[in-house]
């Protein structure tokens, strides 16, 4: 793939506390394969290069309300984020308790996504972009072309990348610019995730091919 501003946008899912932080909730899952992949490191890099060569960013995060506890049935992730309390917010129109909970952005991130110019979408419910204004608000801006990172690997990255292929989006998804949990039962999730983007995406990069791409046009 090819990167220009005029066509290729940066999409980062879930930069949030809970899933990158060891203030998080989900740390105890997430924190090994974040920590190796450096993947707080990676998404830095990413943001500073795009912001820098005037690359669109957008953000897809995961919020929870209150009413989204009314649920008559959840997958065994949707449960364990309702029964923990993951990306909870106090509501849709209430901003109360934000700051510096699991749903807030981390602070390094801050400077870039509250900088005015990045698209913040609505939030995603389960794990794709199909329950949020992703696509519309790509579509709007004559995006063709996504690169592709945050969290987690094997779920809301996957799902994001399925459904803009999907959509007829070229993208390349940024190998260490995500990572996965672990369970003792279910196994390693970023290496599932590998498999998959190895066959579906247009191509599986690391984070300094893709800040090459953009600073050497």
């Amino acid at each position: 793939m090819k990167y220009d501003p005029t066509d290729t946008a940066v999409v980062f899912i879930d930069p949030q506390i809970d899933v990158l932080s060891p203030l998080g909730k989900n740390w105890g899952a997430v924190g090994a394969s974040v920590t190796e992949n450096r993947t707080v490191e990676n998404m830095l890099q990413i943001f500073k290069a795009a912001k820098a060569e005037k690359f669109s960013v957008f953000i897809s995060p995961h919020y929870f309300y209150p009413t989204d506890r009314t649920w008559k049935f959840n997958g065994p992730l949707e449960t364990d984020e309702f029964a923990t309390g993951t990306f909870a917010r106090t509501g849709a129109l209430n901003l109360s308790g934000f700051e510096k909970s699991g749903a807030d952005w981390l602070e390094e991130f801050k400077p870039f996504i509250d900088d005015g110019e990045t698209i913040v979408v609505s939030p995603h419910k389960v794990f794709g972009p199909q329950t949020n204004d992703l696509t519309l608000q790509l579509r709007k801006r004559n995006v063709q072309k996504v690169v592709l990172g945050g969290m987690l690997a094997n779920m809301c990255v996957e799902a994001h990348l399925r459904d803009l292929l999907e959509q007829g989006f070229e993208v390349s998804v940024v190998a260490d610019a995500t990572a996965g949990p672990r369970h003792p039962v279910w196994g390693d999730g970023y290496k599932a995730a590998l498999t998959n983007f190895a066959f579906l995406a247009h191509a599986v990069v690391k984070t300094q091919d893709v800040v090459d791409a953009m600073t050497r046009r």
